[in-house]
């Protein structure tokens, strides 16, 4: 494999720099998607691409949106790095970065699939946070007639690139926190095998959300109600996969 590892930053300058030496640790090429940060940010990312050739600085001119971010870079993984598969992982440092190999290794032994991360929160996670999740886990399920994505919001995952960067065109509105969800459901209805491991998560005290109740909950709403009616055209084909199995 040819793996490269895929950061979207916006404003996440106190807290990405530890996200990217644990991935070069690995021996992973990192590419940052500075989505229109502040100057401190930008002046921190850029500061980390030029320590090394293996950092490439990728930059929107203002803010586009998570999924707009991580769209950039896989686009850039498949065609300028030629790339097979992109590590995607948040720069807020939530994730635990312990378990950047377990998710190489499992990309290792299932190159077809979609390595997900499936969070194990500790105490710190905000209550309305993980119950909101759960709604969202539950029209998963429904969209997908099955219990194969496990947390489909997670964003710490590898993508083997050949079967998402066509994808993409079809998330075009796919812009902010609802990108996650919508490519997980898509590469489930194309029969991407999808691999849940587990990976521990931890909110610090203070730290930076970029989640807009109002905003984000409209568009993942709206999300489901697309997904739910694309289901329905495809509700045949889904059922026969079951079966199947």
């Amino acid at each position: 494999m040819n793996i490269v590892a895929l950061i979207p930053v916006f404003n996440h300058g106190d807290c990405v720099g530890a996200v990217v030496r644990a991935l070069r640790q690995q021996g992973l090429p990192v590419i940052l998607i500075d989505d229109g940060s502040n100057a401190p940010t930008a002046q921190t990312l850029a500061a980390l691409a030029a320590e090394t050739a293996d950092v490439t600085l990728l930059r929107h001119p203002e803010n586009r949106g998570k999924g707009a971010a991580v769209s950039t870079g896989l686009e850039y993984a498949a065609r300028q790095l030629q790339a097979s598969h992109a590590a995607q992982i948040d720069a807020d440092g939530q994730h635990d970065l312990a378990a950047i190999p377990d998710f190489l290794n499992a990309a290792a032994a299932r190159p077809e699939a979609v390595i997900s991360g499936c969070p194990r929160y500790d105490k710190s996670v905000p209550r309305g946070r993980l119950y909101g999740r759960y709604l969202t886990h539950l029209w998963v399920w429904i969209n997908t007639l099955s219990f194969d994505i496990a947390d489909s919001m997670c964003g710490f995952r590898v993508y083997p690139l050949a079967t998402v960067t066509p994808l993409l065109p079809a998330l075009a509105h796919a812009r902010r926190m609802d990108f996650d969800t919508e490519i997980l459901v898509r590469l489930h209805w194309a029969n991407v095998p999808i691999v849940n491991l587990p990976v521990a998560v931890h909110y610090p005290a203070g730290g930076l959300s970029h989640f807009h109740p109002w905003r984000d909950n409209l568009r993942i709403s709206a999300m489901h109600a697309r997904l739910f009616f694309g289901m329905l055209r495809r509700m045949p084909r889904l059922l026969r996969r079951r079966l199947g199995k």
